[in-house]
């Protein structure tokens, strides 16, 4: 009797230990201004900085190759994850945005990037985005229901995976 009773409470103790979670903090942008001269990923060099091409370059360039490896951009950041700093857009000539993700989910972006002028080290290319997809993305923008129910089609942009980006002029 004392066997099974001893039994269930070694059960019950062990069964609450592995089924007992902590709170865990939902992760959030990194703090900070982001100033120029900080950067996120790896640093991106003083020369790859001098030998940044432009969004409409890298534009051109991708109406020839869908994707070009070991890119350096430089542009204005039009938007953050506002959850965790995860991507970001940048404008392009034309007044619309491409979309920026980090490499491996590896370093996040502040939200005060917004509004900055960064340069990107990395791989772009054209592609499809699916519908899916850019509802994730405008649910993640905190865009409104109707806005997000508005994405009927899937759109063709440029993609950029960035390893390393730093704010300058």
């Amino acid at each position: 009797m004392k066997l099974g009773i001893y039994s269930v409470v070694l059960l019950l103790s062990f069964s609450s230990f592995c089924f007992g979670q902590e709170d865990v903090e939902k992760p959030a942008p990194p703090k900070g201004d982001a100033l120029v001269g900080d950067y996120y990923g790896t640093d991106v060099s003083v020369s790859s900085v001098g030998n940044a091409i432009s969004v409409r370059e890298l534009d051109d360039k991708l109406k020839k190759d869908n994707k070009i490896e070991n890119v350096i951009v430089k542009g204005e950041v039009t938007g953050v994850c506002p959850k965790r700093g995860c991507w970001v857009s940048l404008k392009t000539e034309d007044g619309s945005s491409f979309f920026v993700k980090m490499k491996d989910y590896a370093f996040f972006v502040p939200t005060a990037a917004k509004g900055k002028n960064i340069v990107l080290e990395g791989v772009a290319e054209k592609k499809v985005t699916s519908v899916e997809e850019l509802k994730h993305y405008a649910k993640d923008a905190k865009k409104s229901k109707a806005e997000i129910d508005a994405i009927k089609t899937p759109k063709e942009e440029i993609r950029f995976m960035a390893s390393g980006i730093k704010v300058v002029n």
